[in-house]
């Protein structure tokens, strides 16, 4: 007997065997909805969005009134924490982040504090609770960090990067200093999780964006180290949240980040959903994984590739979403289109069998 309080991709995440997978998009918010782009005409900054409550909640709720997925994911940033411990940032549109002074020194790493969540990041209580009061058990509500090597690698970097070649650097000559700061940064994930948790996250995913630009001996020593000091510490007090990593590009690593001891790989779309399943293993709950760039198929197109993943991925411990987020110019139809075919998913494989 199933609970129907429960929400359906929460069942999921737990490993419960379901008809169909449930299905949410990353970056299912943003500027392939007009509804956001024009909203961001008028509330400029990133900043803003993210952080005025009513904003973030507004945008959070955007995707979930137009396609009724089975997850809504706080509209956030991974560096939003960073403040708070004493790290300034801002978000340029079209830039992307900026970090000035960048940290390079063990001064800057000594001078960084633990984080108050409720006293700098207050806003994301407002959010979470309005989002899970909104949703009620229609859909299962997700929190949103990033992990220690990728807000690491922004930070040092001062910027966005194509070659890392600054936290390489520091990987490579003063270690010391970077897995100080790691760790810092892990109590702090830690931290974070455990306080959208508290404020009505039901299921939280840790974006390590930048991991996969790491060859599997320094992923080893720099990233999943400080992914399992996350887990570890959010386990210990709330054993029951499903989490979830995600990395781009993560074909390299895929078995380390099933030793990070989250319940769920998200599976970026470099892997074959079923070789993935393989190398994974039986027990580990898989999400994903389908290339971004098929939303700009067409519908019978759309529909094959679903169906494709849904086969390969089994009915249990799966949650359908894309291998990355949705891209801007992504026709909104087809985004419908993908929603609402998941949904009938179960019937579809039965008429395709």
């Amino acid at each position: 007997m199933t609970d129907s309080r429960i929400p359906y991709l929460l069942r999921a995440a737990r490993g419960e065997v379901l008809d169909r997978p449930p299905v949410w998009m990353m970056r299912q918010a943003g500027r392939y909805m007009k509804v956001y782009r024009d909203l961001r005409d008028k509330y400029p900054s990133f900043r803003d969005r993210s952080e005025n409550a009513d904003l973030a909640i507004e945008i959070s709720l955007q995707p979930w009134r137009a396609f009724q997925p089975d997850g809504v994911i706080m509209f956030s940033d991974i560096l939003t924490p960073l403040a708070g411990i004493g790290i300034p940032f801002d978000i340029i549109e079209s830039k992307g982040p900026i970090i000035e002074p960048a940290i390079r020194t063990q001064e800057q790493v000594d001078n960084l504090h633990s984080l108050e969540p409720d006293e700098s990041l207050s806003f994301i209580k407002t959010i979470l609770q309005t989002l899970r009061s909104e949703v009620g058990n229609k859909s299962t509500v997700l929190g949103f960090v990033g992990a220690p090597w990728t807000l690491a690698a922004y930070a040092v970097e001062g910027k966005g990067s194509k070659t890392y070649s600054v936290i390489k650097s520091m990987a490579f000559s003063e270690p010391s200093v970077l897995h100080q700061f790691l760790s810092k940064l892990a109590d702090m994930v830690a931290t974070y999780v455990r306080y959208q948790i508290d404020c009505g996250a039901q299921v939280v995913q840790m974006f390590d964006s930048w991991a996969g630009q790491m060859s599997p001996q320094d992923y080893d020593v720099f990233a999943l180290p400080y992914q399992q000091q996350v887990i570890r510490q959010v386990k210990e007090t709330h054993p029951d949240t499903p989490l979830i990593l995600y990395i781009s590009g993560s074909a390299g690593v895929l078995e380390r980040m099933g030793q990070s001891g989250v319940d769920m790989v998200s599976v970026d779309w470099t892997v074959d959903m079923a070789e993935a399943r393989q190398r994974l293993g039986k027990q580990m709950k898989v999400q994903g994984n389908i290339d971004p760039g098929v939303l700009y198929g067409s519908h019978s197109f759309i529909r094959e590739r679903i169906l494709d993943t849904v086969r390969k991925a089994g009915n249990q411990g799966h949650i359908l979403n894309l291998g990355h987020g949705v891209l801007v110019g992504t026709p909104e139809d087809n985004v419908r289109y993908f929603f609402e075919t998941a949904k009938q998913v179960d019937q579809l494989l039965a008429v395709h069998a």
